[in-house]
């Protein structure tokens, strides 16, 4: 069988329209939603709840208007890149692309290291001392990467629907969160005290550093436009699909954390698992112990629901530079049986599973965790400066107006400036603090080191690449 296709301007029209409304929003679900962060965020304490409530009035609601009006006026394949590159040229929007793809291979790690670590779970209360050990963590982060891989490479009508398991996969458990962790504090009291004070923000230097990831577990609603040419009629799912997953998001990011207080002191929380372990907690209060079990089975398809959308997603944006040229040709190719851009895929897998295993020399599993996180959250926000920079550029142009499918940022460009302007600051913000160590680092200079060279050599790599296409562009002209 023939494996290689040649990069062409004809490649987009080959991708299948597979996704329907359901597909969209729990693709949107499984992406968005983390289980980890919600146990981030009890491990940094009460003050978190307010943090949550902050970032989606100033960062969620103002991004899911901004990522509305962009794909319903430019429903193309590649999503934040056609929009940075519509506002700012070609340039910007290689930068905004290489960033947006490159950040995958320290995010895949991390999101394989937190899964992996969750699923341990499954064996009920031992599974606490499996979710530290390195070797466990590795061969399960790996088997999961290959799995979400394999399904995307054979296509969107397969792969779909680990993403569609994912969604369902992920939501659940967490609603079982919320039904035991009522029912425990109904009986026994909870774990923790809660009042108007102690929800509010605290001045040091975890709370510092988490408020980039409180604003990170909000992003994702854009990754679908990427896949906008295989949505079925995207000026009207896309809108539709975020603003139903975007309330169902931010509703169990908030409660969620409630919950799993309620049954843990933030104080014994894992931030990576430490929900599965407050489940087995309550249901081991209530006696019924298998409940632990199954929601560690259930979050495991949902980690691998959302490690196959973020496949899915991602890849799109080098495949679409790839075919302007401003990429090697080859990750434009699409797979002549299966119509994926299986070589953005390939490479994208090869390079993330390098780095999770480099990742592991001579840290901690939370060290390496936090490092990984921390340089993902930095390369993934640029980005998104872009994108809420380019609503505002793009705001006073015709076809804003003209265009009766495009869903708008109400106010007009009062309201597109208010919205574009708040994401940015807050985006801005996450950059910066992510630049801080966390308060319980042992090598506070070295993991600062580690973090700046590893950002910058990545943007490097791509601008190397970009100079190179662009070079060969104009001598073919």
């Amino acid at each position: 069988m023939t494996i290689f296709a040649p990069t062409s301007l004809d490649s987009k029209p080959q991708l299948r329209k597979t996704m329907g409304f359901w597909d969209v929003l729990l693709f949107n679900i499984a992406t968005v939603l983390g289980p980890r962060w919600i146990a981030a965020a009890g491990h940094n304490g009460t003050s978190s709840i307010s943090l949550w409530v902050l970032a989606a009035v100033f960062f969620f609601v103002p991004g899911a208007l901004v990522i509305n009006e962009l794909s319903s006026r430019f429903p193309e394949e590649g999503g934040l890149y056609v929009w940075s590159r519509e506002a700012f040229g070609p340039f910007h929007g290689f930068v905004a692309g290489w960033t947006y793809w490159i950040y995958t291979v320290f995010y895949f790690p991390g999101l394989l290291l937190a899964s992996a670590s969750m699923s341990a779970y499954i064996v009920g209360g031992r599974g606490a001392a499996l979710a530290q050990d390195r070797t466990f963590l590795l061969t399960v982060s790996l088997a999961m990467l290959v799995v979400a891989v394999v399904l995307n490479i054979i296509g969107l009508n397969i792969g779909k629907w680990l993403q569609n398991a994912g969604g369902v996969g992920t939501y659940v458990p967490l609603l079982m969160l919320l039904a035991i962790a009522a029912i425990v504090s109904w009986r026994h009291g909870s774990a923790t005290h809660f009042s108007a004070s102690n929800m509010l923000p605290t001045s040091n230097w975890d709370t510092v550093n988490f408020w980039s990831q409180i604003a990170f577990a909000f992003t994702g609603l854009e990754l679908v436009s990427a896949m906008s040419g295989e949505v079925r009629d995207p000026r009207r799912t896309l809108p539709r699909a975020v603003f139903g997953a975007g309330a169902l998001i931010a509703f169990m990011y908030i409660v969620g954390t409630f919950a799993i207080l309620s049954l843990v002191p933030a104080a014994d929380l894992d931030p990576q698992s430490g929900v599965f372990s407050a489940i087995t907690v309550g249901s081991v209060a209530l006696r019924i112990g298998f409940l632990g079990m199954l929601a560690a089975i259930l979050v495991t398809v949902g980690n691998a629901g959302g490690v196959g959308s973020t496949v899915a997603g991602i890849a799109r944006v080098p495949f679409v530079v790839g075919i302007d040229r401003y990429l090697p040709a080859a990750f434009g190719w699409i797979h002549p049986r299966w119509k994926t851009p299986y070589i953005s895929i390939l490479v994208q897998a090869v390079v993330s599973g390098a780095i999770l295993l480099v990742s592991q020399v001579n840290e901690t599993t939370r060290g390496a965790y936090q490092f990984l996180i921390d340089a993902g959250i930095i390369l993934y926000f640029i980005p998104f400066l872009y994108m809420f920079a380019a609503v505002i550029k793009l705001a006073r142009r015709k076809d804003r107006k003209e265009n009766q499918d495009a869903v708008l940022v109400p106010g007009g460009i009062a309201g597109v400036w208010i919205s574009g302007s708040l994401g940015f600051a807050v985006v801005l913000i996450g950059i910066l603090v992510s630049l801080v160590p966390p308060g319980d680092s042992s090598d506070k200079l070295g993991f600062e080191l580690k973090l700046v060279v590893g950002t910058l050599a990545s943007v490097l790599l791509g601008l190397i690449l970009y100079w190179r296409g662009a070079r060969a562009k104009r001598t073919e002209l």
